[in-house]
């Protein structure tokens, strides 16, 4: 039998009410996150306001609770312990705690933290990210690379490598804008600002990094129960001081998505479960690879299917 992984998913898949289960495990996790945070963690999820939980440092620790809640309640209900673990940018903290390399508690601490640093790197309108479809990624990079020379003051710099011609940019706005109409000129099909408040996983994060190292230097990372594919090196880690620093580097480095997808591939993972709301890492993962089989644990839960998982 194919192996297979649980993927967790990171900004842009939260919504009002997002998490279908409702289990002890749930309310267990959203008390722990209630308790961590100061605030009520169940009530922002089922309830928002949205224009709430669309804040980054609200954001991050309710899909960090949400997709715990869900590995939580699979594990507990006889779903199959995944062969390995990723998550998209912000969703890599969640495969750390599935893997159990970090306390839940500790994770939900940190990406809280995570997201006012983030936030706080670049001024509120300063900058921004572009989806840019129908490009190959080393056109990208060129792109990047000389809409940012020409600037001389600006930059914009490949973030996320999400799919085969399907990358996300991230920059200074106005070096964006003379990107877009630069990657239209190259023959991209789409090229779009995004609705995000800041330019993530680019050289503008590093203040967020740095002050990230300190804070993850304070907390304890294990050797994970099972691998972990972390974004910025997209190969298999169980090292915890290698962890850490993919970890600190992940804040201002591009998401290595496509390339993860295909390091699983080659080692026999062909069955893909989505542990979070929404479908976003699912639709990424059958463009990298069409013969990939994915599933929605929120969906499963649902559909009361939980022990086909991973089968």
């Amino acid at each position: 039998m194919s192996g297979f992984a649980y993927v967790f998913p990171g900004q842009g898949s939260q919504s009002v009410g997002m998490l279908v289960a409702k289990s002890s495990e749930v309310a267990a996790t959203y008390e722990e996150a209630s308790e961590a945070l100061g605030y009520d963690m169940g009530e922002l999820i089922s309830s928002g306001p949205e224009e709430v939980l669309n804040q980054t440092e609200y954001t991050q620790p309710a899909l960090l609770t949400v997709s715990i809640a869900l590995f939580r309640y699979a594990m507990n209900n006889n779903a199959e312990f995944p062969d390995v673990v990723l998550g998209h940018s912000l969703g890599e903290y969640a495969a750390l705690v599935a893997a159990g390399a970090i306390r839940f508690e500790d994770a939900v601490k940190l990406v809280r933290r995570r997201g006012q640093y983030m936030q706080g790197a670049v001024p509120l309108g300063k900058g921004g990210m572009a989806a840019v479809l129908g490009l190959s990624d080393d056109m990208m990079i060129e792109i990047c690379e000389s809409v940012t020379r020409e600037s001389k003051t600006g930059l914009v710099e490949a973030a996320n490598f999400n799919a085969p011609e399907q990358v996300v940019v991230a920059g200074d706005n106005e070096t964006l804008k003379v990107l877009i109409g630069r990657c239209k000129e190259s023959g991209a099909k789409r090229s779009i600002l995004l609705n995000v408040s800041a330019p993530f996983h680019c050289s503008l994060m590093k203040p967020a990094a740095l002050k990230m190292e300190e804070r993850l230097s304070e907390i304890e990372i294990i050797a994970p129960k099972i691998p972990v594919v972390q974004n910025v090196t997209a190969v298999y880690e169980t090292d915890p001081e290698s962890i850490r620093r993919n970890l600190v580097d992940q804040v201002c480095a591009p998401v290595r998505w496509t390339e993860s997808i295909k390091t699983l591939w080659d080692n026999q993972v062909e069955n893909f479960v989505e542990c979070g709301p929404g479908r976003v890492l699912s639709g990424l993962i059958k463009r990298v690879n069409k013969r990939a089989v994915v599933g929605s644990l929120n969906a499963e839960i649902e559909a009361n299917q939980l022990a086909s998982l991973g089968k």
